[in-house]
């Protein structure tokens, strides 16, 4: 799978972007501000309806614009798809595929598969639960579009559900039993949408977990083995997710029973204490886990294990995904860099971002583009040919 043509408008700092692209290497270089990383943020978001560096939409709408445009023609085996996506701050986004619109923005998803190494994947190990949520969600969606309705419908229940728990806590003082029936109508509601959600992320995780094994030994052989597993805030889902099949059905059982132990502590605190929104994706190296215990390069290593995993696992399920490096090589030792260059030689097609030249491998052959700015501070490009 590679881009083929790229097009931005309004886009961050890009007033009007027209990018013709092809298979190979590409290495967009460029100081600093000056819209490289932008381009890659574009094509993650209409991979993915997500940007790596922000977590809403605004800031990707070009200042004094009403919304911003990604248009993308992805080919496939041979055959050409169109991905048009309309971005509006506070309201849905709207899209289209090979120009013919569509009732919602997530049938764009596995139009584009892709995988991104950017600075901030060390969140992946540093950071809280959510980041390493993210990776899965996104990464499961990736494989199977219809994730992504389970995750909007699950994210709708626990928003009502939330609201309900506040209501319901008066209520509950008045001596009111309309709200907490309600309530177990929306523990249903949960416990059938999460036990789904957990069940697409278990599975993701089975098959990572070769796969970060191997490859954080490519990348410190002589480190402590790299181990992953899905980590539930309730025990029976966790018991279940480590047998070699689990169940939906148990899964659902599990969250119905623990939603009904804590009852009396949501209602006291207003918040949904239980369900998938509250579970982690567990590193570890050896015994120990990753969080609070690997050195920067280890914990750089178990983020770059966990990208090249998706991204084996991607290309093996069918045509190479885009490879995104986001100035990553500068983040890199020598060791990282030669496994990052060895799964990059063999990709249909990468797009690289780069502060300057001596930051790319030297022996690559591939297309540079310098990134430079207007004199109305949008961006433009000048391909440097030898």
């Amino acid at each position: 799978m590679y881009v083929r043509q790229l097009g931005l408008t309004d886009f961050r700092s890009w007033s009007r972007l027209e990018l013709q692209l092809e298979p190979g290497r590409t290495v967009f270089v460029g100081p600093n501000g000056f819209g490289k990383t932008n381009i890659v943020e574009a094509l993650w978001y209409s991979s993915t309806l997500g940007s790596h560096r922000v977590g809403a939409d605004a800031p990707l709408i070009r200042a004094g614009a009403e919304r911003a445009i990604v248009s993308t023609i992805v080919v496939n085996e041979g055959r050409e798809l169109a991905v048009d996506l309309e971005i509006t701050a506070g309201r849905a986004n709207k899209a289209r595929l090979n120009r013919s619109p569509v009732r919602s923005a997530r049938e764009i998803l596995g139009a584009i598969r892709a995988v991104l190494f950017a600075p901030e994947d060390l969140a992946l190990v540093r950071g809280d639960p959510g980041e390493r949520r993210r990776y899965l969600d996104e990464l499961a969606t990736t494989r199977r579009p219809s994730v992504a309705g389970v995750r909007a419908d699950y994210d709708k229940v626990l928003r009502q559900r939330a609201a309900l728990l506040k209501s319901a806590a008066g209520a509950r003082f008045r001596g009111d039993s309309s709200a907490l029936e309600t309530l177990d109508v929306w523990d249903g509601h949960l416990a059938a949408h999460g036990a789904r959600l957990i069940a697409a992320r278990v599975a993701l995780v089975n098959m990572l977990a070769p796969e970060v094994e191997k490859a954080y030994q490519l990348l410190a052989p002589a480190s402590r083995p790299a181990s992953i597993r899905y980590r539930s805030s309730v025990e029976a889902v966790e018991e279940e997710a480590a047998t070699g099949a689990p169940s939906v059905e148990v899964f659902e059982v599990g969250l119905l029973d623990e939603l009904a132990r804590k009852r009396s502590a949501e209602l006291e605190r207003g918040v949904c204490l239980v369900g998938p929104h509250r579970d982690d994706l567990e590193l570890r190296l050896g015994d120990k886990p990753a969080k609070g215990f690997a050195s920067h390069g280890e914990s750089w290593s178990t983020a770059l294990s966990l990208r090249l995993a998706a991204y084996e696992l991607l290309r093996s399920e069918g045509s190479d995904p885009v490879l995104l490096l986001d100035d990553v090589f500068a983040e890199l030792d020598n060791a990282r860099r030669r496994a990052l260059v060895e799964v990059a030689s063999s990709a249909e097609q990468v797009l690289v971002t780069a502060a300057v030249a001596e930051d790319i491998p030297q022996d690559w052959d591939a297309r540079r583009i310098v990134v430079g700015m207007r004199d109305d501070d949008s961006g433009r490009l000048s391909e440097v040919t030898e």
